[in-house]
């Protein structure tokens, strides 16, 4: 398959892609700033563009996604808006942008993470926004046209993060990468749509 993965030198991504290319796929890999390709998912338009100079496609995989960290009396409006502009929408505007490239019967993976469920300090705004996103793909499995799929994978904190986010995740059990890269597969290669794949420690 020819998928287009984002995010593709993050830590999820790099895994994801590993683990993708291994099963001999396609990949076209999209960053920020890096890849063979560069899309702020936040603009609609940048998001379509980018579809537009690929051409068409099997598949979209999401590793990215912006949030802030910050106590809820503290959190400033920018804050919000963050994880709203980026993590929410940027993976609405990969989904509803892709609409006239994706081939029939092709797949989208998204992102949450364990804040969907496991709340910590300073975490509100990812909470928020992880929960809007399950409830986004599960909702929009329905109205999908052309026999497409989406599903999202939940993992907890990387071992491969820990140095960056260790802080925020005390008495987490974390998981590691190669974990999370089978349940990206699992979306991708499989027949099921709307799931939520939650990858614990």
């Amino acid at each position: 398959m020819k998928i287009v993965i984002i995010g593709a030198n993050g830590t999820i991504g790099q895994s994801v892609a590993k683990r993708l290319e291994q099963e001999g796929h396609e990949l076209i890999k999209v960053g920020k700033s890096s890849g063979q390709y560069q899309v702020n998912i936040e603009d609609a338009k940048s998001v379509a563009e980018l579809y537009r100079k690929i051409g068409s496609f099997d598949a979209v995989v999401n590793a990215s996604g912006d949030l802030a960290f910050a106590p809820f009396a503290d959190i400033t409006q920018a804050q919000w808006e963050l994880g709203l502009s980026s993590k929410l929408m940027g993976q609405v505007n990969l989904v509803q942008q892709a609409l006239p490239y994706i081939r029939e019967k092709g797949s989208f993976t998204l992102v949450s993470g364990v804040l969907s469920d496991e709340p910590i300090f300073a975490g509100v705004a990812a909470t928020m926004v992880n929960k809007a996103l399950e409830g986004f793909v599960q909702a929009v499995a329905f109205e999908l046209p052309k026999g497409l799929r989406i599903n999202l994978v939940s993992p907890t904190v990387l071992e491969e993060s820990l140095p960056a986010y260790g802080a925020f995740f005390k008495g987490f059990t974390p998981t590691n990468g190669a974990r999370v890269a089978d349940a990206y597969l699992r979306s991708v290669a499989g027949i099921q749509t709307g799931r939520i794949y939650v990858v614990n420690g």
